[in-house]
């Protein structure tokens, strides 16, 4: 514990202590001047900067200049900070020796061709071409850095079914290059998938946009995904059916069938009772369309155990086109929805699944939108 001082004000005790008794007071020389008690030296603002300069070998003829500045400094001013200011110097001077030898070897060329290799290429530095499958550990929504390529025949993220290259010059825009993805996946699928009863319901499209950065070092690529609708649920086994693992017969029906399904698909948005001409124009094509489908299944041959499914086929077509026919000359709503509905009912029906059952394909129909996937985007 401490002990108060007593009362009252009192005078500080002598430093030098009492003055002898019976004799002259002496006095102590004083000492060298100096800063007053408790007031910190200062440290030279430029030998600190010369250190961080040489230790970040961040523009080392610069560190090397501000330490020899400061050391000059601190020699007029007193201040502190010779040894960072030493230590600023040496290291810059390391420093300006290395870049020295980085540039010379070509050593930091190397470094930024693979910056610009690894920025040019994007989602081609993906390395992903059309029948690929893929691991994407980011996931397929957002921006997508890395994936791992996987045999299609096990589970897998994602499987590409097409590679759209863009022309060059000025980046288009995200927004312009998502719609061309839109309208340039869409209509590629059916050629990579051409079977889409066997499709698989759950299945979406997904695509890998080049960004602007990747675009400033010629990234053009649109890779074209599907993908599962759910992120955690992956596919399994490949989804390709085209003339690399379909038969000619298996072709040709599809071919047929996929070019009325796509002309079905253009039926127009507003209602009939809002824009009955654009309706009976629609079913004038759709009537066109079948009747060139018809010709071309009627003028193959077929394998002996498809002829009779597919002659029936075709003649449950002709009743059709007859439907759509009368639907593009309907004077009224209510006549053109009679021959609209009967000229449905043949779509997709048992007609058309024992002939897929002849040659070999999926004969499940899908559900009604099934076939009809949507879009995701993943940018890189």
């Amino acid at each position: 514990m401490s002990i108060p001082p007593p009362p009252g004000n009192q005078r500080p005790p002598d430093p030098y202590g009492p003055p002898p008794a019976d004799g002259p007071q002496t006095y102590r020389p004083y000492g060298p001047a100096g800063r007053p008690y408790g007031t910190p030296v200062s440290v030279n603002a430029l030998a600190v900067a010369a250190l961080v300069l040489g230790v970040l070998c961040f523009l080392p003829a610069a560190g090397l200049v501000l330490g020899l500045i400061a050391l000059w400094q601190i020699r007029r001013s007193g201040q502190s900070g010779r040894g960072l200011a030493i230590a600023g110097a040496v290291l810059s001077v390391v420093g300006i020796v290395l870049w020295v030898a980085v540039l010379s070897t070509g050593a930091a060329s190397e470094v930024w061709e693979g910056v610009k290799d690894g920025a040019r290429r994007g989602n081609e530095v993906l390395s992903l071409d059309k029948g690929d499958c893929f691991d994407a550990p980011g996931g397929l929504e957002g921006d997508t850095y890395d994936v791992d390529r996987v045999p299609c025949e096990g589970r897998h993220d994602a499987e590409v079914f097409a590679v759209v290259r863009l022309p060059g010059g000025a980046f288009p825009g995200e927004g312009k290059i998502t719609d061309i993805a839109d309208e340039k996946c869409y209509a590629l699928q059916d050629q990579y998938a051409m079977d889409t009863w066997a499709m698989p319901a759950d299945v979406d499209v997904y695509y890998l946009l080049p960004s602007r950065m990747s675009w400033r070092y010629g990234d053009r690529a649109i890779t074209c995904l599907f993908g599962d609708t759910e992120a955690q649920v992956k596919l399994t086994g490949s989804l390709r059916t085209d003339p690399t693992t379909l038969d000619t017969d298996q072709v040709v029906f599809l071919s047929t069938a996929n070019a009325l399904d796509t002309a079905l698909y253009e039926e127009p948005e507003k209602s009939p009772e809002d824009d009955l001409a654009a309706h009976r124009a629609w079913a004038g094509q759709v009537h066109d369309v079948l009747g060139e489908q018809i010709e071309a299944l009627r003028g193959h041959s077929w394998p002996a155990g498809a002829r009779g499914p597919l002659a029936g086929l075709a003649g449950e077509m002709e009743d059709a086109r007859e439907e759509w026919r009368r639907a593009s000359t309907a004077r009224d709503v209510d006549t053109y929805f009679a021959h609209y509905d009967k000229a449905y009912g043949s779509v997709d029906g048992p007609a058309t699944v024992t002939a897929r059952k002849a040659l070999g394909l999926a004969a499940t129909p899908p559900a009604s939108g099934e076939d009809e996937p949507g879009t995701s985007e993943a940018q890189v």
